[in-house]
């Protein structure tokens, strides 16, 4: 098809169109829009990605090492008529008052994705000693306690199109929770993967879903739980730690990916080891861990940095002065000096915390630096994985649900 000579065309004819336009506009009918909610996509998009969701606690349910599981429903009253669909892995952030200060705290979903569509999540709260969020769940939320959430977040999920047939899980600790997730939605049907769960607990006796897994694995054959104990040995049981010799053990002699989640020290010992096992980047997933402790430890850790500094923070319009210790991220230094700042995963990979640093040096490990090439050039931090390491003046945004 040959394009139409630019001279042929009539340039005069352009200027009749606004006429007409305005002549249609002024004999159109004189009624108001509809809402944009009104709007099938847009429905769809809020009923999956709410601002916020308003539940309440309909169920609580006793644990291995002192945790307890928290069933949710849509907290009608306030709002919410149904919960939002999730992927099997995802979190939702809980955004708990303590005393004056709001912050929010992430919780890994451990309910099947088909239980949302009954009105359903659970979480599960680890018995932390002098855990901040953790005792103040444990100690307060009761049934029919209203409590706010986000839409589920996060993106420790299976993609067949990313990760391998078989999945090798290694995970600590209260981690399994969104490991509990996933195991229910491959017996569901609703995921198509098998699942090697290698489960590292202390004892037998704090192995939070102990028989959950077991029920799991005697009802698809597509999953298979190995538990290991690092302080007792039991006949039938692993005893150690998950190494590289007992990864192989048990994966498949074809391709598969890991999947890691558990504490810091759980990953960072983990990560050293399957250096040896030469899988490809790309099966290798880490779930973000919470918050980063030890910032001195990495190698490339300034010297001689003080143990403390003045932060100014500015947000909502208002300026505080802090005194933040340099081992200790900027997002937790402004919980402790009562400051609600927004925060969503915790770990510098969502960005919910994303602030101007003004003025002052810091330091952010490479393992959860997830900044934006564009936020390094001009100046961006995520308090939640930033360490100062000078006075310092930053711009923080309002908390928002």
């Amino acid at each position: 098809m040959s394009r139409p000579k630019l001279w042929k065309l009539n340039p005069l004819k352009f200027t009749k169109m606004s006429p007409a336009r305005q002549a249609k506009i002024e004999a159109s009918p004189a009624k108001p829009l509809p809402s944009l909610d009104s709007y099938k996509p847009n429905q769809i998009a809020n009923a999956l990605h709410p601002k916020a969701q308003y539940l309440k606690v309909v169920k609580i349910k006793d644990e291995a090492g002192g945790a307890k599981s928290y069933y949710l429903a849509p907290n009608q009253e306030k709002g919410t008529e149904a919960l939002a669909w999730f992927s099997a892995g995802q979190y939702v952030s809980v955004t708990l008052k303590i005393g004056d200060m709001t912050l929010t705290r992430p919780y890994s979903l451990a309910s099947s994705p088909r239980e949302s569509l009954e009105n359903i999540y659970m979480i599960t709260v680890e018995n932390v000693e002098g855990g901040l969020a953790s005792q103040f769940i444990l100690n307060n939320w009761k049934v029919g306690t209203e409590i706010t959430t986000s839409a589920p977040l996060g993106n420790f999920t299976y993609e067949p199109l990313r990760d391998a047939k078989t999945v090798v899980v290694l995970v600590g600790g209260s981690s399994i929770t969104p490991i509990r997730s996933l195991a229910l939605a491959v017996a569901d049907g609703d995921e198509d993967a098998d699942l090697i769960i290698l489960y590292g607990s202390r004892t037998l006796e704090e192995t939070i879903f102990f028989q959950d897994l077991l029920n799991l694995e005697e009802k698809c054959e597509r999953i298979k739980v190995v538990n290991i104990f690092s302080e007792e040995e039991r006949e039938g049981y692993e005893h150690g730690f998950i190494t590289a010799e007992l990864i192989k053990k048990y994966a498949p002699d074809d391709e598969y990916s890991l999947f890691i989640c558990g504490p810091q020290v759980m990953r960072e010992f983990v990560d050293k080891e399957i250096e040896t096992l030469g899988l490809r980047k790309k099966f290798i997933r880490h779930e973000v861990f919470g918050e980063y402790f030890g910032p001195s430890k990495e190698a490339d850790y300034p010297e001689n940095v003080a143990p403390s500094f003045k932060v100014t923070v500015r947000i909502a319009g208002k300026e505080q002065v802090i005194t933040a210790s340099s081992d200790i991220s900027l997002l937790r230094s402004m919980e402790a000096n009562g400051i609600s700042a927004p925060a969503r995963c915790r770990s510098g990979e969502c960005g919910w915390c994303h602030s101007k640093l003004v003025s002052g040096e810091i330091y952010t490990p490479k393992i959860i630096d997830y900044r934006r090439e564009a936020d390094l050039i001009y100046g961006y931090i995520h308090p939640c994985s930033s360490f100062p390491l000078s006075d310092l003046i930053i711009e923080v945004p309002p908390f928002a649900e």
